[in-house]
């Protein structure tokens, strides 16, 4: 019983004498002022053009009137995602930005991967820059530059590759007016622009690995080959399982410019997609409450799915975003 007490005591005077913890949030922000002051600029813009917006969504729950107000105008319930399901185009637009999204995370995921262990296996340090370089600029060349570029290589009258086709004789191809062609050229022509910079993740995931793991490798006599299998590839899994969950997260958000720039009457009906349809309802149609019910629909099936997907790879490998 003294020992209890004793205890009980001891426990007391900890309590008392524990300092509370807003009092330590206020000493670490008067010590550390400088950093907060950094991180206010973020925040707000998160807050401001993020958060603040959400609240716009409500009006996928009401028929919208820019006259009478977000607040002012009626209330009508899931009457617009009635409206975008009996549509008979509404399951169209689904498969083809699940198609196209999935085409892309297939084939877009892997191949920075493998660029960066390519790149990372390169002694000759000008050759590196130079395929580093070669491999990056893509990315900072606009969307519209982009879709010109990929309109003239294709044309069917004066473009390259119809001009290497008609050297062995063959008819003229109208790539851009194909339905089947339209995700090859959508997602291949993306890889080309994106996956030199996203490779450069891999390639500092791939610095930071320790060089003992290397050296060991090599003392065990394992080849090049091995030991990208059983180091370079181990030292970057966390790396790419997160961006694996980001990619995933936004299976459903196609890039709707170069969708859009893209699409023409010939290739509708492959590459009208959610994105799409959402910007001729609400902007050109002014149907806005529709518009925001499509748009709110397809942001619930993106984080339905990072949900999903993070704590499927929290459970299998341990690596997640939370």
């Amino acid at each position: 019983m003294n020992t209890e007490k004793t205890f009980i005591q001891r426990e007391r005077i900890h309590k008392k004498n524990e300092v509370p913890q807003w009092r330590l949030a206020k000493k670490s922000m008067k010590k550390h002022w400088q950093f907060y002051l950094l991180i206010i600029p973020p925040v707000l813009y998160f807050i401001i053009f993020k958060y603040i917006p959400m609240v716009g969504a409500i009006i996928a729950f009401k028929d919208y009137s820019v006259i009478k107000g977000i607040w002012g105008s009626q209330w009508v319930g899931l009457k617009h995602f009635d409206a975008f399901f009996s549509n008979p185009v509404a399951m169209d637009l689904i498969k083809n930005t699940l198609l196209l999204s999935i085409y892309q995370l297939v084939v877009g995921f892997p191949i920075p991967i493998i660029l960066a262990l390519m790149l990372n296996e390169i002694r000759n340090g000008v050759f590196k820059r130079s395929v580093q370089m070669i491999t990056y600029a893509p990315y900072f060349i606009s969307v519209v530059i982009i879709v010109s570029i990929i309109t003239m290589v294709l044309h069917p009258r004066i473009g390259i590759v119809n001009s290497i086709i008609g050297i062995f004789g063959m008819d003229p191809i109208n790539f851009m007016g194909n339905n089947e062609m339209f995700r090859s050229i959508f997602v291949w022509s993306d890889v080309w622009q994106n996956s030199g910079y996203a490779a450069i993740i891999y390639l500092a995931a791939l610095a930071g690995i320790d060089p003992q793991q290397y050296e060991a490798a090599k003392v065990d006599g394992a080849s090049r080959f091995q030991r990208i299998m059983n180091v370079d590839i181990p030292g970057i899994m966390p790396a790419a399982i997160i961006i694996l969950i980001l990619n995933v997260g936004n299976l459903m958000a196609i890039g709707f410019e170069k969708v859009y720039l893209l699409q023409n009457p010939l290739n509708l009906s492959a590459s009208e997609v959610l994105q799409t349809y959402v910007y001729k309802m609400g902007i050109l149609n002014a149907n806005f409450s529709l518009a925001s019910a499509v748009g709110l629909f397809n942001s619930m099936i993106n984080l339905i799915l990072l949900v999903v997907v993070n704590a499927i790879a929290k459970r299998i490998s341990g690596n997640s975003l939370w």
